[in-house]
């Protein structure tokens, strides 16, 4: 299992407690542009790596024990970016998942997307839709991807299916709760994240799961992306394992 994926020679490997390990994490892959610039590429080097590492972490996080593995591959504001840049990503969205469906489906991991997935570019669209399709009956890891996700646009998609269900009298307005709510969220389904990650230092959330990560533990590191590898996800483990999760609770 583990001894497969860690070399226990390395002196700074973390020794993780396998009972306390989250249920579900959450991640903000930045720093791939960064990461391309500072060794003279274009940015397409970066996003590849990114991809690269993508694999690793996940193969990582299943085997480590982690339920669910939610990552932030593409925002509803990453539009705005040049058109070639947002060209490559959906061509390696496309090609990275047709090439890794089948292990993915041999591991078990289930495929659940987040976000505006209609609006893809077709091919895209449709390598995501199928791999979705084809693992949704893994009991495995769930890898939830975000792309074309906004939470506030998630939150208003919620918002408005709970209206019309009112409008049409399928539910009373006082019927509306939290948990009636989350049912409505993409990540319906899903535990709320326990952890989240973001490489590349950057303190900010970046419109990423604002609804469920209410009570999540935050960890930042400088380490970009393309560089972070398995044993940065155990550092990370180790470091929520020291945390003392309240929930707003008092100190007994």
């Amino acid at each position: 299992m583990l001894k497969k994926l860690f070399n226990r020679k390395r002196s700074d490997t973390p020794v993780i407690d396998r009972n306390i390990i989250p249920q579900h994490v959450a991640i903000i892959m930045d720093g791939n542009g960064r990461w391309a610039k500072r060794r003279g590429m274009p940015r397409s080097m970066g996003h590849r790596a990114g991809a690269d590492v993508l694999k690793e972490i996940v193969m990582a996080a299943d085997e480590i024990g982690i339920r669910a593995l939610t990552v932030y591959g593409f925002s509803t504001e990453n539009w705005n970016r040049p058109k070639t840049e947002v060209t490559g990503l959906m061509d390696l969205f496309a090609k990275t998942m047709g090439a890794e469906v089948d292990g993915l489906d041999e591991e078990k991991v289930r495929i659940k997307l987040l976000g505006r997935v209609e609006d893809l570019p077709l091919a895209t669209r449709t390598i995501f839709r199928q791999a979705e399709k084809r693992t949704a009956k893994n009991g495995g890891m769930t890898l939830a991807i975000a792309v074309n996700y906004g939470s506030r646009l998630e939150i208003t998609d919620a918002a408005r299916a709970i209206a019309r269900k009112v409008e049409t009298g399928e539910l009373t307005s006082e019927a509306i709760s939290e948990d009636l709510l989350s049912a409505h969220l993409y990540t319906a389904g899903m535990p709320d994240p326990d952890l989240l990650i973001r490489t590349s230092g950057e303190l900010r959330l970046s419109n990423f799961l604002l609804w469920q990560l209410a009570y999540a533990e935050f960890y930042v590191t400088d380490v970009l992306w393309p560089d972070f590898d398995r044993y940065e996800l155990l550092r990370a483990l180790l470091d929520f394992q020291a945390r003392n999760r309240r929930f707003g609770k008092v100190d007994e």
